[in-house]
């Protein structure tokens, strides 16, 4: 009996079995909202030219950040930009692509998906922290899937946080389009 007992408080003694906590740790601060002007970035792109925002004063930008080259979430979500490139264009818009890979990264995942907008590199998420969008996964810091919709003034018109891959672009253009006839 005494060892029973004995055995019992062993097994409350026990640690906490470890839990594999998937949620990514989001980091918000200092987003920016509708109607603030756009933090300016110059960053390099997959093609290897710098990208900054200023180069697109005058047009509409979707500044997209998303977690990783590569991935499914954000293959699917860069391949529907892709797919519906020719309607942003008609509406005067230009899809630029934000996350922590590498130029070379970018490179690559472009050339592999067809893709044929400029995806820019942010490797110590210095803008992307500029526009509240980083996360820290299973201990790897990464752009958190938020998009930011800029008026040609430089201004933010819309921020999309959160955001679902699948109907993402869809959503962007209805936006676009209602934001447009003012």
């Amino acid at each position: 009996m005494l060892a029973l007992v004995a055995m019992q408080g062993a097994e409350t003694q026990s640690p906490a079995p470890a839990t594999n906590d998937a949620k990514p740790q989001m980091h918000t601060e200092n987003q920016p909202t509708a109607g603030q002007t756009a933090p300016e970035f110059s960053l390099p792109s997959g093609d290897g030219a710098t990208v900054s925002l200023k180069d697109y004063k005058g047009k509409w930008v979707v500044l997209y950040f998303y977690p990783k080259d590569f991935t499914s979430g954000c293959t699917m979500e860069a391949k529907n930009f892709q797919r519906d490139l020719t309607k942003y264009e008609q509406a005067g818009a230009v899809v630029l692509g934000v996350s922590v890979d590498s130029a070379q990264s970018h490179k690559e995942f472009c050339a592999k998906e067809g893709l044929n907008f400029k995806l820019l590199a942010d490797p110590d998420a210095k803008i992307s922290a500029q526009y509240g969008s980083t996360m820290e996964y299973q201990g790897a810091k990464m752009a958190a899937r938020n998009t930011f919709l800029i008026n040609p003034k430089g201004e933010i018109a819309k921020v999309y946080t959160g955001v679902k891959p699948a109907e993402h672009s869809e959503q962007i253009l209805k936006d676009l389009g209602e934001l447009k006839k003012g």
